[in-house]
């Protein structure tokens, strides 16, 4: 089990999640469009959430 904080890559985000590699993944994807506008992402927006991702 993984964790992500996504004030890690987005200043002032207090939203984190917590499971598999894939599970968090896709619920950043919808984070990241619903609270953030992100329309599309990115290879480079994966890389840095797999990059912030830290053992549970």
């Amino acid at each position: 089990m993984k964790q992500f904080r996504c004030g890690d890559i987005i200043t002032d985000c207090p939203t984190t999640f917590a499971g598999t590699e894939d599970e968090i993944l896709a619920a950043v994807a919808l984070h990241a469009h619903h609270d953030h506008g992100v329309d599309e992402v990115t290879p480079e927006l994966v890389s840095a959430v797999r990059g912030a991702m830290v053992a549970a």
